[in-house]
């Protein structure tokens, strides 16, 4: 009897072992990343977003072992894309191509917005710097800035310049330049960088601010005429292309980020794991390449410092948009 009763006690011990075993075996099982990672762009397809998206998509999927889908969920000015990463599973598996409009500027000129940027949305890196570039149809009879400012301050309200949404840092491109220059236009929102390009293409609307990317494409085609780029200093990509201040409005800068983001709620190890990738990506030379082709400048950061620029840039939008004419 007492053999009995140590045999069961036995098999108890060694079930409760088993037991206790099984969530170290499925944590192994599930190590980050064990599926495909959705990579949300909340812009339409063609635009500077979409393009670093691909690029980065690409290098950090053959890094990681896993594929890496991109998503186009445009629309509101990235609204509908951020709010789908801030809505989903907080697992690491739906991340987020955000850029400085989408996650700072936005939220400053919707007060509304279906999510919280600064606890829905989690900073993983930076990963690149640009400018966005002014551009007019070819027919509009500005050749220069000066040109431009002077005919929009003799007709107010009448010259049209689209940009990729509402709250984009295209449109604050915009709005910046109405503010320091005394003048007047109006704005044509769109649901990214490229439908708003090739509507100037087309001459359905006079001027568009555009990523580099774009516009480096327009310098080489005529498709459109290129004079000025929005950052304090002219950029490598374009040398000959002034900056909006050289170029007739002085004090004007603005310049662009683009940066990986995931849910909030993802484990810290998983976004550290990220922000590495992110880093280990941008030093590889066909990268660096890629992305200077596309005319910004890979710029990798840990998610500290990703974190505190965010949220410095949306208190500096939340306090400065009130002053540009800019509604949502």
């Amino acid at each position: 009897m007492q053999a009995v009763r140590h045999s069961l006690r036995r098999r108890t011990v060694l079930a409760l072992a088993a037991l206790c075993a099984m969530p170290a075996f499925a944590n192994a099982a599930d190590k980050y990343p064990s599926k495909p990672i959705r990579l949300v762009v909340a812009f339409a397809a063609g635009g500077a977003n979409d393009i670093i998206a691909r690029i980065l998509a690409k290098e950090m999927g053959q890094s990681m072992g896993q594929t890496f889908v991109v998503e186009n969920r445009a629309g509101a000015g990235g609204m509908i894309g951020s709010d789908a990463v801030a809505k989903a599973a907080p697992d690491g598996y739906t991340l987020l191509l955000g850029s400085a409009g989408a996650q700072t500027v936005l939220p400053a000129v919707n007060r509304k917005l279906p999510y919280d940027p600064r606890k829905d949305l989690v900073p993983v890196s930076l990963v690149a710097e640009a400018a966005n570039v002014l551009l007019v149809k070819n027919d509009l009879p500005f050749n220069n800035v000066k040109e431009l400012i002077a005919g929009a301050k003799q007709k107010p309200g009448t010259y049209t310049y689209a940009s990729s949404g509402n709250g984009s840092t295209l449109h604050v491109s915009g709005a910046l330049m109405e503010k320091l220059a005394g003048i007047e236009l109006l704005h044509i929102p769109y649901k990214g960088n490229g439908p708003a390009i090739n509507d100037l293409y087309s001459g359905n609307v006079d001027m568009v601010f555009s990523g580099v990317p774009i516009a480096m494409a327009s310098l080489k085609t005529g498709k459109a005429k290129v004079l000025a780029v929005t950052t304090k200093k002219r950029i490598k990509s374009m040398p000959n292309v002034p900056t909006i201040e050289e170029a007739g409005v002085p004090g004007y800068e603005f310049s662009s980020w683009y940066g990986l983001f995931a849910t909030g709620g993802t484990d810290p190890a998983i976004v550290e794991q990220l922000a590495r990738e992110v880093k280990k990506a941008l030093a590889k030379p066909d990268v660096v390449a890629a992305l200077a082709q596309q005319g910004v400048e890979p710029e990798s950061s840990t998610p500290a410092e990703f974190k505190t620029r965010v949220n410095e840039e949306l208190s500096r939008w939340d306090r400065d948009i009130k002053t540009m004419k800019i509604g949502g």
